[in-house]
């Protein structure tokens, strides 16, 4: 099977750190798994767009797009505003996605949610703040 593409979708703020954080993490991701073409796109206030994003796959060799929110919980971002921006139906997590004359599978992953792994990180983050500080 071919590459995957990932976009990796970030909420977007005035201030610089959230674009950083979001660019940041796709660049680790993409460190991690070379499997994947990997952009970044944002709900709000940054560039690109979810839509923008979703064009420049157009120019990608892919088998498969996943979208991917950098979002902890289900709100309305999660669950209406981004599924609309990637053409899903409400509630929708599959659909396709048109390159030239071809259809791939366009999937819509959950946000990081109650993960095992954010209870670590939150305590490492805690032992961390103990030892800066004490």
């Amino acid at each position: 099977m071919g590459k995957k593409g990932l976009l990796l979708i970030g909420h977007g703020s005035r201030l610089p750190f959230n674009r950083s954080l979001v660019e940041e993490t796709a660049k680790l991701m993409a460190a991690i798994d070379p499997e994947y073409v990997i952009r970044v796109a944002f709900m709000e206030r940054d560039t690109p767009n979810i839509r923008e994003a979703l064009e420049a796959f157009r120019r990608e060799e892919i088998e498969m797009l996943v979208a991917v929110p950098l979002f902890l919980a289900k709100g309305v971002h999660i669950l209406k505003d981004i599924p609309e921006e990637l053409g899903l139906e409400d509630g929708g997590k599959r659909g396709t996605f048109r390159i030239d004359d071809r259809e791939i599978p366009l999937i819509y992953a959950d946000p990081i949610g109650n993960d095992p792994l954010l209870a670590q990180l939150m305590l490492k983050n805690a032992r961390d703040a103990i030892q800066r500080f004490s």
